[in-house]
């Protein structure tokens, strides 16, 4: 089971228990969590839609790529601890995560 801390855009914090066999990115299970996110590009790093900022527990985390770089800078309220969350696969990598949604509605 992978666990992680999500505190969405009004304040509000929950930890998940996330099935670890899963195949999506974070952005998709979020979804599955009933999270509202437009998703607008669908995962493909361009919209910044699922933007969000590592808290506490990153770590581990692959380093992005230029792709997801680049849509960041576009966002004015990113910065060092900004990631897209359609970027994240749901693995191991994520267990301990604490997030916090910034991205659109």
């Amino acid at each position: 089971m992978i666990k992680i801390t999500v505190e969405d855009r009004e304040g509000a914090v929950r930890l998940l228990e996330i099935t670890a066999a899963t195949e999506q990115n974070l952005m998709e299970t979020l979804k599955t969590f009933e999270y509202d996110m437009r998703a607008t590009c669908g995962g493909m790093a361009l919209c910044a839609d699922c933007h969000c900022k590592i808290v506490n527990g990153g770590d581990n985390l692959p380093e992005p790529e230029e792709a997801e770089l680049i849509t960041l800078d576009t966002r004015p309220d990113a910065n060092a601890s900004s990631r897209l969350a359609c970027q994240l696969k749901v693995n191991s990598q994520i267990d301990g995560l604490h997030i916090k949604l910034m991205g659109y509605q």
